[in-house]
């Protein structure tokens, strides 16, 4: 049997390839839209791809179905109830793909969107029953679905909960799950870094899992999901409609546009000693690129990057056109931008020392603990670049915290955006740290 599991970490989500050995035969799982991972899985297996299969219609990232259907003529199977507007072969419950000794079994696992299958894996070279079970955004490791991306969350959970019951926890402890995503997936809330566990150990300790009733379930479901991207209707739209090819990759720009926005994805220790003025600030090397990024950029309006070199700008590209921002306007050296602003860091211990003469602005969400400092202004970073900044004076000395340092760069690089003339990241540190717990 062929079985390789492929993480994309930017976004959480795995891909999967499953073949034959025998026959040669593979296909691919909720392939990323960056396939050359994929690709390099079945060269190093020795195996042909004979078609894709998605698990549902992806709100989070672009498939890369369209990719492999245009490029190696293989088939896609989706579920009939996914609405899809490309050519596709109609999988249903009970529906089975054979690859020489594997076969694959979808099962109907609705909650997170209608459409939802979960697939069983079965070696019949080992035993006529499932081995495997791709759970794909049904249930996680340590967690379960997100219920509200495709209807209401209330009846989302409902039937998930079903799925759940009904399904999954029907088949044997010993069968092992195999999820489509991990952390740092906004398709769950807790979900686990573990790629993979077992039915029987998720039925133990998955606090999804325990006694309760449907409603109580639902509640918990929905309790405490993160925000919304902004892009999540635009992707869905994209996974359902004509085949995707594959991007062209942003070209090095003579000269800095005036008239583009600018995202500065270096690290945030050298961008915040030098910053193209009036640019975004998201750090490449960060898990949630993506993410962060949908929530400052307009998808319709190119984007000039700005990075330390090629490599670094054609990466950012590809994590950007995964969230369907497809088109960057092109890419300029870090190096050569001239008209700069410094984002001077603080340390926590400068910011403890400094406190009474600072502007403060906690970026963390509302529920993240500890409480902000007294007088904090507390502004979510994804709210940052729209909110109303009454209260807060532009002219004034102005710290940017958040629980680790991982996002303070980001939010300061908004405010001086907005014409905040003296921002300071709270960087190798934050709410989170121990001296702040006792300052």
């Amino acid at each position: 049997m062929i079985f390789e599991q492929l993480i994309y970490n930017d976004l959480g989500c795995a891909s999967y390839v499953i073949g034959c050995q025998g026959s040669g035969e593979a296909v691919v799982v909720d392939p990323a839209l960056d396939t050359r991972p994929l690709e390099r899985a079945l060269e190093h297996h020795k195996a042909r791809l004979v078609g894709v299969i998605e698990t549902h219609t992806h709100a989070d990232h672009v498939s890369g179905h369209g990719i492999l259907a245009l490029e190696q003529g293989v088939p896609v199977y989706v579920s009939a109830l996914a609405g899809a507007d490309h050519p596709h072969t109609p999988l249903a419950d009970g529906d089975a793909i054979r690859l020489g000794n594997v076969e694959i079994v979808a099962m109907h696992t609705p909650g997170h969107r209608p459409e939802h299958l979960a697939l069983q894996v079965i070696d019949h070279t080992r035993a006529d029953e499932p081995w495997m079970l791709l759970t794909g955004d049904s249930l996680f490791v340590g967690d379960v679905a997100r219920p509200d991306l495709a209807i209401a969350g209330e009846e989302g959970a409902a039937g998930l909960y079903r799925t759940l019951h009904e399904r999954i926890l029907e088949l044997p402890d010993g069968i092992e799950v195999f999820p489509g995503h991990v952390a740092g997936s906004l398709c769950g809330k807790g979900m686990s870094a573990k790629p993979s566990t077992t039915l029987g150990f998720e039925r133990r300790f998955n606090d999804m899992l325990q006694p309760m009733g449907e409603a109580a379930f639902v509640e918990a479901a929905n309790a405490g999901l993160a925000p919304k991207p902004p892009n999540l209707a635009r992707i869905v739209d994209v996974n359902r409609g004509p085949f995707v090819a594959r991007p062209r990759q942003p070209e090095r720009l003579a000269e800095l546009p005036a008239d583009a926005p600018l995202l500065d994805v270096r690290s945030t220790a050298d961008a915040v000693h030098g910053l193209a003025r009036g640019a975004y600030h998201v750090p490449l090397g960060q898990t949630g690129f993506g993410t962060r990024a949908g929530f400052l950029l307009d998808p319709d309006v190119p984007v000039v990057l700005i990075a330390d070199d090629e490599a670094q700008a054609f990466q950012a590209a590809r994590q950007l056109q995964a969230i369907a921002h497809f088109t960057q306007r092109g890419w300029f050296p870090a190096a050569e931008v001239r008209d700069q602003v410094e984002l001077p860091p603080l340390t926590v211990d400068e910011l403890i020392a400094e406190r009474g003469e600072l502007q403060i602005v906690d970026v963390r969400s509302e529920d993240e603990l500890p409480a902000p400092l007294d007088g904090a202004r507390q502004i979510p970073l994804h709210d940052l670049n729209a909110a109303a900044l009454d209260g807060l004076d532009p002219g004034r000395r102005t710290a940017v915290i958040c629980q680790s340092s991982q996002r303070a760069g980001i939010g300061a690089a908004i405010l001086a955006a907005r014409g905040f003339a003296d921002v300071h990241p709270v960087l190798g540190g934050g709410m989170g740290s121990a001296e702040l717990q006792t300052a």
